[in-house]
């Protein structure tokens, strides 16, 4: 099992950190979880292709857990020329209408595969490639999961978990990937979470992504940033991985270290972290320094 972390980031843009992406490849199956923006070219940077990814995983819909999903799913299908199988995807509610919107006959880029389908030079291109007419467009296999869904695959199991972050708006979801080379925790955006605790604990690696909660107060079903997560990875138990305790604050420029306090002649400048004691659902509270939501 290797892991490889292409995006830690928040919704705030960053030259440094892309959005939220973490991918596992177990060899034959390669699973992406989340999709955030600037995912796809860190991909390319880690060394593989979109044609390399097998399964496209979403713990919940915030645009930046989702936002290059449209570029993963169109870059495969270009350049596998109908050579590869389609992309098999799970998430919440409202994926497979997402998906829809987007690559349907009448959707967002419905025309743009229209042109790509009919249009002689294009599909000389897609022969090229070692395609064969006719030229059909992508169609994703969409599974749409619940609380307690479990997805099998090739030698590995996918159980998921409902998790507090968004809700009632969004499903969100935490996963433990059980597979011959270990087992792995991802829980998306959620901060302490007895479900997330009990799914993850006992795995060899526990991958609370929750450093996205700088400039939050803490409230109920939200991430409130460093805190939590390092509460949330304590609960787990990971036997193995790095102590999330010990990771450095980051900052919205993808720099870690201790960030310094806004400009207020300006408004500009970088957040400040202050601790408040504890929030109203026990996690450690968090006073905005500079306004801006981080889901």
């Amino acid at each position: 099992m290797k892991i490889v972390l292409l995006g830690t980031g928040t919704p705030a843009p960053s030259l440094r950190r892309a959005g939220s992406s973490y991918l596992v490849d177990l060899g034959e199956s390669v699973l992406l979880f989340d999709a955030g923006p600037g995912a796809c070219r860190r991909l390319m940077e880690a060394g593989y292709r979109a044609t390399d990814v097998t399964h496209m995983v979403f713990s919940h819909l915030h645009y930046d857990h989702c936002l290059d999903y449209a570029q993963l799913v169109l870059t495969r299908w270009d350049q596998g020329a109908g050579r590869i199988p389609e992309l098999e995807v799970v998430g919440p509610a409202h994926t497979a209408r997402m998906t829809g919107l987007l690559f349907d006959a009448d959707g967002v880029f419905g025309p743009d595969l229209a042109a790509r389908t009919r249009l002689e030079p294009s599909i000389q291109v897609y022969e090229a490639r070692g395609g064969v007419r006719p030229r059909r467009g992508p169609a994703p296999a969409v599974r749409e999961i619940g609380n307690g869904s479990v997805v099998e695959g090739a030698g590995w199991t996918l159980k998921a978990a409902a998790v507090p972050h968004a809700q009632p708006w969004l499903d969100c979801f935490g996963f433990r990937l059980d597979a011959p080379g270990g087992s792995f925790a991802y829980s998306g955006d959620c901060g302490p979470s007895r479900s997330f605790a009990r799914l993850a604990g006992g795995g060899r690696r526990a991958g609370p992504h929750g450093l996205s909660g700088l400039g939050h107060r803490a409230r109920p079903g939200m991430d409130a940033g460093r805190g939590r997560a390092s509460r949330s990875g304590r609960d787990c138990r990971p036997r193995r991985g790095r102590d999330p305790r010990r990771q450095p604050p980051f900052r919205p420029d993808g720099r870690a270290g201790r960030a310094r306090a806004p400009d207020r002649r300006n408004g500009r400048g970088l957040w400040r972290q202050r601790r408040l004691g504890r929030g109203p659902d026990g996690g450690p509270a968090v006073r905005p320094a500079v306004g801006g939501h981080t889901g």
